[in-house]
């Protein structure tokens, strides 16, 4: 009788046990597909920002500059149009960096590779180095990880 006593026990024990552990997976299933679908939905809008900042040089002609691979700074300094842009588009790239830094979404693949390439450019590269001072020290050490 004691033996059956604590097999019914030691089953209710188990039972209960499986159903704490079935709560918490019922509870987690969600709660790790909400998360998975909130970084695509942050990739999403930090997508739709960039095109955004980035149809203004569609829009505005004097901004075509800012790709210039030679756009002779000496003669025509920096215009208050693409100093602008430039601003703009840092601070979405710091945006975007530190949302990739706390798991908001992830790095798109060649997103280095293109912070690298506009910064090459005489427009980008002037503007960073005059603005650098005004941003994180964290995000200004990955920008100057991608200028050297």
């Amino acid at each position: 009788m004691e033996t059956l006593l604590g097999i019914i026990e030691n089953n209710f024990v188990l039972l209960q046990s499986a159903g704490i552990i079935g709560g918490f997976l019922f509870t987690g299933w969600p709660l790790w597909i909400d998360a998975r679908v909130r970084r695509v939905q942050n990739l999403l809008t930090i997508t739709a920002h960039h095109q955004e900042i980035w149809s203004e040089v569609y829009k505005n002609p004097e901004l075509k500059r800012i790709i210039d691979p030679k756009a002779d700074l000496e003669n025509r300094p920096i215009s208050i149009s693409e100093r602008l842009f430039t601003r703009s588009l840092f601070l979405h790239l710091s945006a975007a960096y530190h949302a990739s830094k706390t798991g908001m979404f992830s790095e798109p693949d060649g997103l280095q590779r293109d912070i690298r390439n506009f910064l090459r450019l005489p427009i980008p590269k002037q503007a960073w180095n005059q603005s650098k001072g005004n941003h994180n020290r964290e995000f200004a050490s990955f920008i100057g990880k991608q200028t050297e």
